[in-house]
């Protein structure tokens, strides 16, 4: 069986105040045209379809045009959960009756866990598609006083699992966690992706599915994979943060024989503007070829410039984010020299702001200008 994983889509995402809607149109384009290519039994979605829980209308539209696609005009299966970010209710709302056209969709934990089945030549794969379910959800559902952290909630779900697990079958786990190692804390891929709790109680031992034949995960936007080539991550669509700014997006191709070996192949995606930090001074940005890539800079001028944004965007005109930045070894020279400003004279407090603002001292010239005005200033108020 081939099928492809994906996830972490939030559709109607806000970088630095803008919408990412358009871009994900493009890039949403271009994985529905690679779906088309690979001809894969199923699409998987590990969950944060949307960013938020009440998504603005245009993310809403995009989401159905893109299931509509895939679904009804290519005859695929959509496998997919809710993840953190999501309105479970919402994406729940339907899935009966959408399950018959081929959208499987699990927004809501429910007390009967049971897998989606699909069939191949040698016999069925069962998917087992649980969403992002905080460990109260699950405490107050089944009525189990001991879960209070994620790796007991889904400790509890996968033993539910297993409990009535078919050994003939080929079994995939859908996820939407913090999966690591051994369970142990690890720092997120991304800024842009907010924590499951508060405390360091989120992260969940990989070694929980070693039973399945593959474990598709959401929530961290990197692709990687965890303790072992068959528990992955697929990544973030897009970049939506620069921390993203080294990673490759994209989505994964996996081939499953009829004994539950796989092959996986990463594939990319190509969006229509890059999210890249710029470090360097005004004059080399004004030699750049002109980009419409979301640019975070950083200015290495050793004068403030004025208007940065404006001439910024002359070169890059989706500019995010402009600053003025000085090197370690500079900003531990100034804070060296900086004197305390309380009960400083006029010339004192003077020196203080030119060495802040130009980060030198003043010229002799400059200080004997000042001088003169000081004392002329204190002169009229006699």
């Amino acid at each position: 069986m081939k099928f492809i994983h994906t996830a972490d889509w939030h559709l109607g995402k806000l970088v630095q105040g803008l919408y990412m809607t358009e871009d994900q149109a493009y890039i949403l384009n271009q994985f529905v045209e690679a779906v088309e290519q690979e001809k894969p039994d199923a699409v998987i979605i590990a969950g944060d379809l949307y960013d938020r829980a009440v998504p603005p209308v245009e993310a809403v539209d995009l989401l159905d045009k893109t299931l509509d696609r895939i679904v009804n005009e290519l005859g695929i299966p959509v496998l997919a959960i809710a993840g953190n970010h999501d309105s479970p209710g919402r994406l729940h709302f339907g899935s009966r009756l959408m399950k018959e056209k081929g959208y499987h969709i699990i927004g809501q934990l429910s007390e009967d866990i049971k897998p989606v089945v699909l069939a191949d030549a040698f016999g069925e794969v069962h998917f087992h598609l649980i969403p992002y379910a905080d460990p109260s959800v699950v405490k107050t559902l089944f009525q189990e006083e001991d879960i209070r952290t994620h790796q007991e909630a889904i400790a509890f779900l996968v033993g539910r699992i297993k409990e009535k697990m078919d050994k003939d079958a080929r079994h995939v786990y859908v996820g939407h966690a913090f999966v690591t190692p051994s369970g142990g804390t690890e720092e997120n891929t991304s800024d842009s992706e907010r924590p499951l709790s508060i405390g360091g109680a989120e992260h969940v031992d990989a070694h929980l599915f070693e039973d399945f034949h593959y474990t598709a995960l959401g929530h961290l936007h990197q692709a990687h994979h965890v303790l072992d080539e068959k528990i992955r991550y697929s990544g973030s669509i897009l970049k939506y943060s620069l921390s993203e700014e080294h990673h490759q997006k994209g989505f994964i191709v996996v081939e499953m024989d009829g004994k539950g070996e796989m092959q996986v192949e990463k594939k990319r995606l190509i969006p229509k503007r890059d999210i890249r930090s710029v470090k360097m001074e005004m004059e080399e940005i004004y030699k750049q070829p002109r980009s419409e890539d979301y640019v975070f800079v950083q200015l290495l001028d050793e004068l403030p410039v004025l208007s940065p944004m404006e001439k910024v965007r002359s070169i890059f005109p989706n500019a995010m984010h402009v600053e003025r930045v000085r090197t370690t070894v500079e900003r531990n020279h100034h804070d060296e020299k900086q004197p305390s400003k309380t009960g400083l004279s006029d010339m004192e407090l003077f020196d203080a702001f030119y060495q802040e603002v130009a980060d030198k001292e003043a010229s002799e010239e400059m200080n004997t200008l000042m001088k003169e005005l000081f004392q002329e200033i204190q002169d009229a108020k006699q």
